[in-house]
């Protein structure tokens, strides 16, 4: 294995989160940012510049073509990660999605069988799983120090600006809260406790269809279970509590973010704090390059099952409260 080899990476999307990215890609050995894409040619290369990337497309077609490319950073809105995917990986680029994966199970399903198809690396952005903090407490888990898990809940929410056109309140576009932000608190539960065996969820839509408020309950045949909340239409604590037999853990406020953990045991509080440098992102890139220097086509913690699972509890609790995408 050539640790020494530069990934080139490109973006494929030059919106906000493509920002943040790329700020972490320039922290990271051996990674460089090569090209960027966007549909507005000029966006792209203002980006470009800001981020000392060399190449700048008016297309994704463009990028997807592009011969230096290692992987490509999918960073679009949700409706758009099924085709974008499925173009790179038919141009034979290793792919880091975004989350959510797609808009449904069988996309998700195609996207994995031609990655399988064609032996190209495959991996939803799902950054969270890699975050110091957030592997400290699946560590404490897994150790079982202080017991079994008995609940989760999990919160995301924030008061988005009404926007009919913007991305999370029009329905085109795969906006409302559970694509967007109750995706966290439903992972949460999953890496915890693992697939449920039976869902339970209703929500509050607003005028333009989607889903401004989700509530989520996950039951588990050995008697744990999560309670979870998303909402694009009002500000909540964004924590993530996990009751153990003889402990209590919370995962401070942007518990999907880098943040703070606090443990209460026997009624004595301790908080643990995680320093970071940069947003966050940088902690998936390296995990993604260091698969793709082993010659790997899954990841080895956001694997596909884990894929398929998470899109397949979405899918379900979109039955639930009655929300159908076109």
């Amino acid at each position: 294995m050539n640790t020494n080899k530069t990934i080139k990476w490109g973006i494929l999307g030059c919106g906000n989160i493509a920002h943040y990215f790329a700020q972490d890609l320039g922290s990271i050995p051996n990674a460089k940012l090569h090209a960027v894409a966007s549909r507005n040619l000029q966006k792209a290369k203002d980006f470009g510049e800001k981020y000392d990337a060399p190449q700048a497309y008016g297309s994704y077609e463009e990028l997807s073509k592009d011969n230096e490319i290692d992987v490509i950073y999918i960073a679009t809105p949700h409706v758009f990660h099924h085709e974008n995917t499925i173009m790179c990986l038919n141009n034979n680029k290793a792919v880091l999605c975004e989350k959510p994966f797609a808009m449904n199970i069988s996309q998700v399903e195609e996207m994995i069988s031609i990655a399988k198809e064609k032996q190209i690396f495959l991996m939803e952005a799902l950054w969270t799983y890699f975050l110091p903090h957030y592997d400290h407490v699946l560590k404490l888990i897994d150790s079982k120090e202080f017991g079994n898990v008995k609940t989760v809940t999990a919160d995301f929410g924030f008061a988005a600006t009404f926007n009919p056109d913007g991305r999370l309140f029009n329905k085109k576009l795969g906006g409302g809260s559970l694509l967007d932000v109750g995706i966290y608190p439903l992972f949460a539960a999953l890496s915890i406790l693992g697939y449920p065996d039976k869902i339970e969820a209703n929500a509050t839509f607003g005028k333009t269809g989607v889903d401004e408020t989700c509530t989520m309950k996950l039951e588990y045949n050995n008697g744990t279970s999560a309670s979870l909340f998303s909402a694009i239409s009002k500000d909540t604590n964004t924590e993530a509590i996990i009751e153990f037999e003889k402990a209590t853990i919370k995962i401070n406020t942007q518990f999907h973010k880098p943040s703070s953990i606090t443990i209460l045991k026997n009624g004595v509080s301790e908080s643990f704090e995680f320093p970071v440098t940069t947003n966050g992102y940088n902690y998936e890139a390296i995990h993604v390059q260091n698969m793709l220097l082993q010659n790997s086509t899954e990841s080895t913690i956001m694997t596909f099952d884990k894929s398929l699972q998470l899109i397949k509890m979405l899918d379900t609790v979109r039955e639930k409260i009655g929300l159908q995408y076109s």
